[in-house]
C-alpha cells in the first residue's frame, strides 16, 4: 500500500489531469530555485566559510525531502505496519545521493573537462577535510542505533547536537579569498559587489526568494510526479524507497551539476553532496522518531519508540556501509574515476538485484577494512584526518586572537 497522501496526490492528479500538466511552470520553476540558492552560496562563501555556505544550501534544497519523509513518519504513527517506508526512504536517499549523486558529479565533470586525455581526479581542497570528517560520527553513532533496532527521542537529540557542532566547527573556518570571486557568476559577482549592507541583504535576498520559489513549487512538482508513478504501476517500496527521494532532492542535483560543468568548482559541487549527506543523517534521520512518536501518541494516547525488523536493519547496515566506504575514498581528498564507477556499480546492482544487500553490505565494508589496513601501512595517503586537526586548532587560536 502506497503512503495514503500520495495515493490520494496521485489518483487527484491522474484524475482531473492537471497534474501532469502543472510540471509545465514546476519543472523550471524548480530549476529557477535552484540556480538562485546555488549564486547565493557562491557569493556567501565569501563572507561565511564554504562549507557553512553549502551547509546553509543543503538545509533548502533538502526542504522537499523532509517533507516527505515527514509525512511518511507521521503516517507510520497511526499505522505502525507502514514504518517500514520511513526507513525505506531515508535509506534510499542516502543510497541515493552518494550511490549515483557522487558518481554523477565526477563523470559531468570529466565530460566537460575531456578535452584531457586521461580522466582526472577532482581533487578536494584542505578545508574540505571538514565535511569528509563531518560523516564520521554520525555513521559511527548510527551504528549504536543499528545495534539496539530502535531510534528514540534521545538518540534524535545525539544526532542533532552532532549537526550543531558540525556547523559551529563550520562556522570558525574563514571564507574563501576575494582573488576567487572572478570565477563566480555574474549574478553572484555582482550582488557580492554591492558591498557593505546591501551586499548582505542581497545574499539573504537570493537565499530567500529562491527558497520561497522552492516551498512554492515542491508540493505541485512533487504531485505532478507522483501522479505519473502511480499511472506506472510503481510498487509502495520501489516508490518511496526510490522514486520520491529522486524527486525530493532534485534540487540539489540540479545546483550541483551546474557546478560540475564547471571544472574549478566540481570540488564545491561534490562537497555539496557531501553536507547533504551529513545532514541527511543527522536532522533527517533525527525527525523520524519525534513525528513517529507525536504522532503515535496523537492517535493512541502513548509515546512509541520507532523499532526496527531484520529488513529494515538490513536496510540501514547496507546504507551505513555504503557512506563509510564512501567517506574512506574521500579521506585522501580526491575523487576519481574509479571510485566514482565502484560506488555506481555496487549501487545499480542493489537496485536491480535487491537479493543481493547483504552480500554487498559485506563487499562494502570489506572494502573499508583494506581501506583502513591501506591506510595504516601507508599504502594510501590519508591525509583528512589530520588537516581536520590542523583546522580546528587553528581556529581555536583565531579566536583566542580576535580582538574583544
Amino acid at each position: 500500500m502506497i503512503v495514503k497522501p500520495f495515493v490520494a496526490l496521485a489518483q487527484s492528479a491522474v484524475s482531473a489531469t492537471s497534474g501532469a500538466l502543472s510540471a509545465l511552470w514546476t519543472f523550471p520553476s524548480m530549476l529557477g530555485s535552484a540556480f538562485i540558492i546555488a549564486w547565493a552560496a557562491e557569493a556567501a562563501q565569501f563572507l561565511i566559510s564554504q562549507g557553512l555556505a553549502l551547509a546553509l544550501l543543503a538545509w533548502l534544497q533538502t526542504l522537499p525531502e523532509f517533507a516527505v519523509e515527514a509525512v511518511i513518519a507521521w503516517e507510520a504513527g497511526k499505522d505502525p505496519a507502514t514504518s517500514h517506508l520511513a526507513i525505506a526512504n531515508l535509506t534510499g536517499a542516502i543510497r541515493l545521493l552518494v550511490g549515483l549523486g557522487w558518481p554523477m558529479i565526477y563523470f559531468v565533470a570529466a565530460w566537460s573537462g575531456r578535452q584531457h586525455r586521461r580522466l582526472p581526479d577532482i581533487v578536494l581542497d584542505r578545508e574540505h577535510s571538514v565535511e569528509v570528517m563531518g560523516l564520521l560520527p554520525p555513521l559511527a553513532y548510527f551504528g549504536i542505533i543499528w545495534w539496539k533496532q530502535s531510534i528514540g527521542v534521545l538518540d534524535a537529540v545525539v544526532l542533532v547536537m552532532m549537526y550543531c557542532v558540525y556547523l559551529w566547527i563550520l562556522w570558525q573556518c574563514p571564507p574563501q579569498k576575494e582573488e576567487a570571486l572572478s570565477d563566480a557568476p555574474l549574478v553572484s559577482r555582482w550582488v557580492y559587489n554591492l558591498g557593505g549592507r546591501l551586499r548582505i541583504a542581497g545574499i539573504f535576498g537570493l537565499f530567500a526568494i529562491g527558497g520561497v520559489i522552492l516551498y512554492l513549487t515542491a508540493h505541485p512538482f512533487l504531485d505532478s510526479m507522483l501522479a505519473l508513478a502511480a499511472t506506472l504501476g510503481v510498487s509502495s517500496f520501489v516508490f518511496v524507497q526510490w522514486v520520491a527521494p529522486f524527486l525530493s532532492e532534485f534540487p540539489e542535483k540540479v545546483s550541483a551539476f551546474a557546478w560540475a560543468r564547471r571544472i574549478s568548482k566540481a570540488p564545491m559541487a561534490l562537497m555539496n553532496m557531501v553536507s547533504s549527506n551529513i545532514n541527511q543523517w543527522t536532522v533527517l534521520a533525527a525527525m523520524i522518531p519525534l513525528i513517529y512518536g507525536w504522532s503515535h501518541q496523537k492517535h493512541f494516547g502513548t509515546w512509541a519508540t520507532f523499532t526496527f525488523d531484520g529488513d529494515q536493519e538490513t536496510e540501514i547496515a547496507l546504507t551505513i556501509a555504503q557512506s563509510l566506504l564512501a567517506a574512506f575514498l574521500l579521506m585522501e581528498l580526491r575523487f576519481g574515476w574509479k571510485d566514482a564507477a565502484a560506488l555506481f556499480v555496487l549501487w545499480l546492482v542493489q537496485f536491480l538485484v535487491p537479493g543481493l544487500r547483504e552480500e554487498i553490505t559485506l563487499v562494502y565494508l570489506a572494502w573499508c577494512a583494506l581501506l583502513l589496513v591501506l591506510f595504516a601501512m601507508k599504502k594510501l595517503p590519508c591525509p583528512a584526518p589530520k588537516l581536520f586537526v590542523e583546522i580546528f586548532r587553528e581556529n581555536r587560536a583565531r579566536r583566542k586572537n580576535r580582538p574583544t
